[in-house]
């Protein structure tokens, strides 16, 4: 583990300042190799990373990043749109910000279909170098100009303080304005079964842990009320369950993640094939699972649109 000194910082929520209770004692990022734990809110609910590393750089190394979706980015763009279309009626307004928005493929597709984009990547060079309005921090934001929609796409779970970059978004929304957040679902079947062996807890990129109950609150503690719910995201949902299988029995973790999103490791080659067999194969026989998952709203990820208001 890191140092104690950093461990004792988070002895209460950050949310509630409820007690955190022991809940997966050592979990191991698959970059550096270094063990966290999660507690979980005897309060809300909310799981925490702990310690929380002060410097995050080291675990956003070059080989984070990569093509975040590989082949499905096409699919996964339009699916986003339609949950934009489905929050925001025709003629409402066109105004669209995008917290997290990564290299800025969602806000040009979305730029396509009429929106007017803004968004925020704590490096937004390579969004900005494709003509788009991005700012390193929500504080950024003018409050002059709401929009009408605001997406996180697998954003909170990354932020430092979740309940004050809530309310920040609640002021930059107009007051139909809707908001859509994705997380993975830490109350999910995938996240029971496989606990630290999952591929969607990434520690500690991912600071926070969230399920249904506790986003809820943190969304209310924010001035918000959750109108809708999904629980499904297709290939986070379906590679949650062949990689996280894999996880289980292969030595070295997220090897076949890591071909299908172009991220480069040192694996020899016999392990990267091993992994691709075994992985799409798993891969199909994850898909009742999946569905399993949707229906009973246990899937792998959690997706709220919610507006300000009670």
């Amino acid at each position: 583990m890191m140092g104690s000194q950093e461990d004792k910082m988070l002895q209460h929520c950050t949310v509630c300042g409820g007690s955190l209770t022991p809940h997966l004692l050592e979990v191991r990022d698959p970059l550096t190799k270094k063990s966290f734990s999660i507690k979980r809110c005897s309060g809300c609910g909310l799981g925490h990373t702990v310690p929380q590393p002060q410097n995050m750089s080291p675990y956003y190394a070059l080989q984070y990043y990569g093509n975040r979706h590989g082949v499905t980015l096409e699919h996964c763009i339009r699916r986003r749109l339609r949950f934009v279309a489905s929050a925001v009626r025709p003629k409402t307004g066109k105004r669209l910000l995008d917290i997290g928005c990564g290299d800025g493929s969602f806000l040009l597709a979305a730029r396509e279909k009429g929106w007017d984009v803004m968004g925020t990547e704590l490096d937004s060079q390579p969004a900005r170098s494709v003509g788009l309005d991005v700012r390193e921090s929500i504080d950024e934001i003018p409050l002059t100009e709401p929009f009408d929609c605001i997406t996180m796409w697998h954003t909170l779970e990354h932020v430092r303080d979740v309940e004050s970059t809530l309310m920040q978004t609640a002021k930059l929304l107009k007051p139909n304005g809707k908001m859509i957040i994705s997380v993975p679902d830490n109350g999910g079947l995938q996240a029971k079964i496989f606990r630290g062996q999952w591929l969607h807890m990434d520690v500690p990129r991912h600071l926070y842990h969230f399920e249904a109950s506790s986003l809820n609150f943190c969304l209310q503690s924010a001035g918000f009320a959750i109108e809708r719910q999904w629980h499904q995201e297709f290939e986070y949902d379906l590679l949650g369950w062949s990689q996280s299988a894999l996880n289980c029995i292969m030595p070295d973790p997220n090897v076949f993640f890591d071909f299908l999103t172009g991220k480069q490791k040192k694996h020899s080659k016999s392990i990267v094939l091993v992994n691709i067999v075994l992985g799409s194969f798993l891969t199909l026989l994850s898909l009742p699972a999946v569905v399993a998952g949707t229906l009973w709203g246990r899937g792998g990820t959690l997706i709220v649109m919610a507006r300000v208001g009670r």
